[in-house]
């Protein structure tokens, strides 16, 4: 039987996992419904970032940040191998290919975990000032933030590189930045505008053309029905006809909340967006009264990165906003973007249980659960 001091699980985080629960199960039934073969890939998935989950959480990271630079320059450098040796899929090349074991890797969804932590690594090397950040830190950490936004801007990947930069800023902005930064970088965003759209690609363009027209896109449309077919309580599985009849497009997918509207209505819509603000909201408390930064940085950035995608994704089913490739956090098909967010969750999870240094002389000592 595993030796765990008890002490340390009276300081693990509970509330945040008994909500993440409902999520991944309700996420696992779905992805099941509507493709089976998909939903036994997605359990093996779930499986794998429970494996990591527990790995993590078992080690002691508080000795091993040393390490994060390490981390995050070795994902940096991926990003830059992707421009010479990267594999291209429907016009963006965003993978590098493993040889020999027919494996792909997405170097700018192994960066996520690494951007946080390396944000929470300088900011708790140079804590802000009472009053925040000024003008010449605020460059410092905003050229960590900025580099891999470039990086992965020019796969194309606008929708990562945009989330990556709302990550950042959003964490600098809950550390603490004086607000005539924030003013200036407000003012030099809107004078930037037209210069960015004109570097945008011309699917970026159509995108937004389809986003501010009349009608919208063919994906949209049918989410847009399928959202409003479920009227309150929604619909049996066989009744779903728009993800049965395989009109709602890549529905285990970005569109996946079309799905869960169409299936238990608006109720269950309530439910499942209900079950992320509670854990936004419980991550933002964790953030707010943590007096390590590791932890404020961790814990701060995960409900941020949780709020962006979630926000992005239905906001993108309703028609709200451009079609881009966002997930539903921790709900959506795909491997890479559970598994990170497990990842950065042991590393929460691990920062508060762990919190006394004392605990770590205590590891391993007889004292059974």
């Amino acid at each position: 039987m595993l030796n765990i001091d008890r002490r340390i699980l009276a300081h693990f985080d509970y509330v945040t996992v008994a909500l993440l629960i409902p999520i991944v199960f309700l996420s696992g039934w779905l992805i099941y419904e509507i493709h089976p073969v998909l939903g036994q890939k997605h359990l093996t998935y779930v499986s794998i970032g429970i494996g990591v989950f527990i790995t993590l959480f078992l080690l002691p990271i508080r000795r091993m940040f040393w390490l994060i630079p390490i981390f995050y320059w070795s994902s940096i450098l991926l990003l830059v191998a992707v421009e010479f040796v990267g594999h291209a899929r429907l016009g963006a090349k965003r993978w590098i290919e493993i040889p020999f074991v027919h494996f792909t890797l997405q170097p700018s969804e192994l960066l996520k975990p690494a951007f946080v932590l390396m944000l929470a690594y300088l900011i708790s090397r140079n804590p802000p000032p009472r009053e925040g950040y000024g003008v010449k830190s605020f460059m410092k950490l905003s050229f960590f933030i900025m580099l891999p936004f470039f990086l992965i801007a020019k796969e194309p990947d606008l929708g990562t590189a945009t989330v990556l930069a709302l990550l950042g800023f959003g964490i600098l902005f809950i550390v603490g930045v004086h607000w005539k930064v924030w003013l200036g970088l407000g003012v030099v965003f809107v004078i930037s505008l037209p210069l960015i759209y004109t570097q945008l690609h011309d699917y970026q363009k159509q995108r937004l053309t389809d986003f501010v027209g009349e009608k919208p896109s063919y994906h949209v449309e049918q989410s847009i029905i399928a959202i409003g077919s479920g009227g309150f309580f929604g619909k049996e599985k066989a009744d779903a006809t728009q993800t049965q009849m395989k009109f709602l497009p890549i529905a285990s997918s970005d569109f996946i909340f079309a799905y869960v509207v169409e299936r238990f209505g608006f109720f269950g819509a309530f439910v499942l967006i209900s079950l992320y603000a509670a854990l936004i909201i419980q991550l933002l408390m964790i953030s707010s009264w943590s007096a390590d930064y590791y932890t404020k940085v961790v814990s701060g950035g995960l409900s941020l990165l949780v709020f962006i995608y979630m926000s992005i994704n239905i906001a993108m089913t309703m028609g709200l906003a451009p079609v881009v490739g966002v997930p539903l956090p921790m709900f959506s098909y795909g491997g890479s973007s559970f598994v990170n967010f497990m990842v950065l969750f042991a590393v929460m999870e691990n920062l508060l249980a762990y919190r006394f240094r004392y605990m770590y002389d205590n590891i391993g000592k007889k004292s059974f659960i």
